[in-house]
């Protein structure tokens, strides 16, 4: 029977248990995350088993985060399925902060990191502030947890790309892991909100990675503006979608390409779209 993860509540514990950890010379791999896990999560705690001796996760739906209350009252809360779930990917400790003070106490200063265009594009353009809260919230776990290693999937790639950033100029001393996107046999980006779709929603979703396949066929022929135009032609389409975004952008600086892709070295295209009351976002690289 797998063994289930010890389960800190106070931050104060959670950085003695990292203390104690290093006092033994154990690398500590740290997995954060908002809950409602999914095989998702799990492959990241695996990848952080391969390279630590120790791996810690995080439960905390980040309230600093959601530009949209209503985002954040919906956003599932599964407890007890998700430390079941850790159990059987080996995880070690798993903090789940007893109250949003463990994470932001009275007297800490907010982190404030120009993160310039990173934080001014997609994601950043249509939930003004979730940026910060990203920086805010992850900057404390690593100061609680002291990982040495941190492991993100890329599902979330322009989050990735602010959290890099924010440990560059804050000079953190962690590594940071991009795990692949883990996706359902039928090409579904795993994510915690799709468990708020129907089952007819669920099928409908496939749309996203129906559409990016296709516009990765389209890219080496056609230019960042044409890759977009037809994305959002695709949309328009499917009534059932309310397309926020569709950019084709740089991996590293996320600036947009709005010309030809034949030579761009990193070509990423993203989505966003609202299925239902559902926000969805995917990403696909448009080169091998």
């Amino acid at each position: 029977m797998a063994q289930a993860p010890i389960v800190i509540g106070i931050a104060d514990q959670m950085s003695d248990y990292s203390r104690q950890a290093n006092a033994r010379n154990l690398k500590i791999g740290f997995v954060p995350t908002m809950g409602a896990l999914h095989q998702g999560h799990l492959s990241l705690v695996t990848e952080a088993r391969k390279h630590c001796d120790i791996v810690v996760a995080s439960i905390f739906v980040n309230p600093t985060q959601f530009n949209d209350p209503k985002d954040f009252e919906r956003y599932p809360r599964h407890i007890e399925r998700d430390i079941e779930l850790l159990s059987t990917a080996a995880c070690d400790a798993v903090f789940i902060p007893e109250s949003v003070e463990q994470i932001y106490p009275p007297d800490r200063a907010a982190v404030q990191v120009d993160l310039g265009l990173l934080g001014q594009v997609m994601e950043g353009k249509y939930r003004p502030g979730h940026f910060d809260g990203v920086v805010n919230v992850v900057s404390r776990l690593f100061d609680i947890v002291r990982p040495h290693m941190a492991f993100f999937g890329l599902k979330d790639y322009q989050q990735f790309r602010v959290i890099q950033y924010m440990v560059q100029q804050l000079q953190i001393p962690v590594e940071l892991v991009g795990v692949p996107t883990t996706r359902n046999a039928d090409g579904l980006a795993l994510s915690s909100r799709n468990q708020l779709l129907s089952d007819q929603e669920r099928q409908q979703a496939l749309a996203i990675i129906r559409c990016m396949q296709q516009a990765r066929a389209r890219a080496m022929t056609s230019t960042g503006a044409e890759i977009k135009a037809w994305v959002k032609d695709y949309f328009d389409q499917l009534p059932e979608f309310a397309l926020e975004y569709a950019e084709v952008a740089h991996g590293q600086t996320l600036a947009p390409i709005e010309g030809d892709l034949a030579h761009e070295s990193h070509p990423v295209l993203f989505i966003a779209a609202k299925l239902g009351k559902v926000r969805l976002i995917d990403n696909l690289f448009l080169k091998n």
